[in-house]
């Protein structure tokens, strides 16, 4: 595309590179982001994921960028799409992995059957697509090799490797867009009309849920953390007073840990000189004992060593410790050592091993727990600087809803979201502000939310987003600052109002979550707290998921991302295993209480068959 960089540039509301990242990131565990430039706005894109710079000098191609992948990829397999490329398969991913899996290949790449435009008559040809590869990442030894020899053709790496190869039967999901022409093409064919909207119907004749206004999960986390930062003001806090806060400022080590070269087992230090040679035996002369607080401060001579305990300050000249159980003999003070029961060095802990005086011991941004406090402790420093404390207002909607105390008129219902929201913001670590229940009149709401911004960083509603006549919480967020409002491609939770109050004095960034209590745990699990935890300025703010074997079949719509409640255990093969609570409706909240985990299928994901692997979140620590 000339000089401008292909990725970022504009394509149906987004930037191609971003409707790539959407589209891929529901197919994998990570998604990294390959880039020589404008990696501040990539890094954008790429949200909590890696953007990485080729290793070679100049620009490479592919193979460059597949060498860099390699070296990060913190799994088994990478899957490699180019950022030109925005229709590729949703299912690409899975298939690839069942036929590298049934192969037993190093890499399976993508291949359609296509014909000549310059002679229509002709046979299709097999077309290979190979930027769009699922690669072993054992392979990088041999990448490494192939790229010393100054080579760099995929074809001539690919070669040297087993290859699958996957058909799939839409030629024009591979094509990517090179001109700017091409993309202007696009932008129009996309405003058509539903004309170029996606079959309801998708593989094997299953119904996809597809609503073009509803935004796919994983678009709308990342508008919201484009516009969240952290707040700037932070405290000073006694360290037994800093447990769940996020750190302000770096802590910075003042000593070497551990302080002095030590003994990592109670045995004999002894000089590595001494030990015998091959074959042979030797037999040292205990000259005292040093103990942890109790150093002893004479250095042995040839053929001397000194009793020690676990942690005492190794003696002078001593660089290596026998455990006293691979002694050959112990008689007296005589300790007889074998060849090769120790090497010189060994069982020592070298002073600053742990930490360096001057380094970095804790980066800002963590969020501080019990092992973080007892590491600063162990550096003698006794106050931190943590971001101050996020205040969180939020308040439930509805007529029909009371207060615990109230009396339960008929077609009212007690208001459970109130007490399950002041659970999640408390174990975050907000300070909470509960407003209490506000009625579904446009006045009385539009007077909770300005109070609340003059109280709060952020407000959390519940209740009041949908297209009832009497949701108004949307209308409300217009009229007093900005709204994006979506319905969302997920279940339970499909209305959330996402936006900024604004007064004439304060701002909060409001976030309208749905009514019913169990789509308010899903919602503010997958999009207030990650939101929270970056205006906490905290460096980790994604939920972290495992892999479970389901247990029994599970339905699923392909178009949405479902959160279905389970119960994750051990099966008797050791593997992980989830089954679903029962009745997955998003107003039963007993179901939220039995289970231990959240079963997440993704937008493109269709029925789940008994014994395939899912995606699980599991709620130890969170709920």
């Amino acid at each position: 595309m000339g000089r401008v960089d292909k990725g970022l540039q504009p394509f149906r509301g987004a930037t191609l590179a971003a409707h790539v990242h959407a589209r891929l990131a529901p197919q994998v565990t990570t998604v990294a982001i390959n880039a020589n430039r404008n990696l501040p706005q990539y890094q954008a894109i790429a949200g909590d994921g890696p953007v990485l710079a080729d290793f070679l000098d100049g620009f490479a191609g592919p193979l460059a960028g597949l060498q860099v992948g390699l070296e990060y990829c913190p799994t088994e397999l990478l899957l490699t799409v180019p950022c030109d490329s925005p229709f590729f398969p949703a299912d690409l991913a899975e298939r690839l992995q069942a036929a590298l899996a049934a192969e037993g290949a190093d890499l399976a790449m993508a291949v359609t059957m296509e014909r000549d435009d310059a002679d229509p008559a002709a046979a299709p040809y097999r077309q290979p697509h190979p930027v769009f590869s699922l690669i072993k990442a054992s392979v990088l030894p041999q990448l490494q090799a192939y790229l010393a020899t100054d080579a760099r053709r995929m074809e001539g790496f690919f070669k040297t490797l087993r290859v699958a190869e996957v058909l799939f039967d839409d030629a024009t999901a591979f094509s990517n867009i090179n001109t700017l022409e091409e993309l202007q093409r696009h932008e129009r064919s996309a405003a058509a009309g539903p004309a170029s909207a996606p079959s309801a119907v998708g593989a094997g004749g299953q119904r996809v849920d597809h609503d073009a206004a509803a935004l796919p999960v994983d678009e709308a986390q990342r508008l919201i953390c484009a516009r969240i930062g952290a707040v700037d003001a932070s405290e000073t806090l006694p360290l037994l007073s800093a447990l769940d806060r996020v750190l302000a400022a770096d802590i910075i080590s003042p000593i070497n840990v551990p302080a002095y070269d030590n003994s990592a087992m109670d045995g004999y230090a002894l000089r590595g000189a001494d030990l015998p040679a091959e074959g042979a035996s030797v037999t040292l002369n205990t000259i005292g004992i040093a103990y942890a607080g109790r150093p002893f401060t004479q250095a042995p001579r040839p053929g001397e060593c000194v009793r020690v305990m676990t942690g005492a300050a190794m003696p002078p000249g001593c660089d290596s410790v026998l455990p006293q159980e691979l002694a050959a003999a112990i008689d007296g003070d005589q300790v007889t050592i074998a060849h090769d029961a120790i090497r010189a060095g060994a069982n020592l802990r070298r002073a600053g091993e742990d930490l360096k005086a001057g380094g970095v011991a804790i980066a800002a941004g963590k969020l501080l727990r019990p092992a973080d406090l007892g590491l600063v402790a162990s550096l003698g420093i006794g106050e931190v600087s943590v971001k101050r404390k996020l205040k969180v207002a939020f308040f439930s909607t509805g007529d029909e809803l009371r207060s615990l105390g109230e009396t339960l008129e008929p077609g009212c219902v007690y208001d459970s979201n109130r007490y399950t929201l002041f659970g999640m913001l408390t174990r975050l670590g907000c300070e909470a502000i509960d407003l209490g229940v506000v009625r579904d009149d446009p006045t009385a709401l539009k007077a909770a939310l300005s109070a609340a911004a003059g109280q709060a960083d952020a407000i959390i509603t519940s209740g009041g987003v949908s297209e009832g006549a009497a949701d108004y919480t949307r209308d409300i967020m217009a009229m007093l600052g900005d709204v994006a409002f979506w319905k969302l491609a997920m279940r339970p939770g499909r209305p959330l109002a996402f936006g900024q109050v604004r007064t004439e004095r304060d701002s909060a960034w409001l976030f309208g979550l749905p009514g019913n209590p169990v789509a308010v745990m899903v919602s503010f699990y997958l999009f207030a707290r990650p939101a929270l935890l970056r205006m906490m300025g905290a460096a980790q703010a994604t939920l972290p998921t495992v892999q479970a074997r389901a247990a029994e079949a599970m339905r699923k719509r392909p178009g949405r991302t479902e959160y279905q409640r389970g119960i994750v255990s051990t099966g008797a093969d050791g593997v992980a295993q989830v089954r679903l609570t029962g009745a997955q409706g998003s107003g039963i909240l007993s179901s939220m209480t039995e289970a231990n985990c959240i079963v997440v299928l993704h937008h493109a994901q269709g029925n789940v068959s008994a014994g395939q692997m899912v995606e699980v979140l599991l709620f130890d620590g969170l709920t």
